[in-house]
């Protein structure tokens, strides 16, 4: 698990990732987790590779919601699914990042290649 304390943003490194998600029981804790790391992977990125514009910060959350689309079999294996509430949390979390580096990102292109 990457260390969220270890991000420079100071808005990303206090940020509740996938708080929704956490509430609520149906969620298990270890997909959850395994979700909120690939968020940290798109901040780390960003941080290391200072995106120029809108095309280079799509390609880093689309490999990221790739990634996310094949944990969908964790959910599944612990009888949960990446459900409206999850679609939702995870795509406002992406949206989130964006801001917080300074990209004003269509939510749904920033999650185009999902299948949840």
């Amino acid at each position: 698990m990457l260390n969220q304390s270890e991000l420079k943003t100071k808005g990303i490194k206090n940020y509740k990732f996938l708080s929704q998600m956490y509430l609520d029981s149906y969620f298990p804790k270890s997909p959850v987790d395994k979700v909120k790391n690939v968020l940290l992977e798109v901040c780390f990125e960003i941080e290391r590779t200072s995106p120029k514009g809108l095309k280079e910060l799509y390609a880093i959350t689309h490999r990221a919601t790739e990634k996310i689309n094949d944990l969908q079999n964790d959910f599944y294996d612990n009888g949960s699914e990446i459900e409206t509430v999850a679609r939702e949390t995870i795509s406002l979390d992406f949206e989130f990042i964006a801001k917080s580096y300074g990209f004003e990102a269509d939510l749904e292109t920033l999650v185009a290649p999902r299948d949840w």
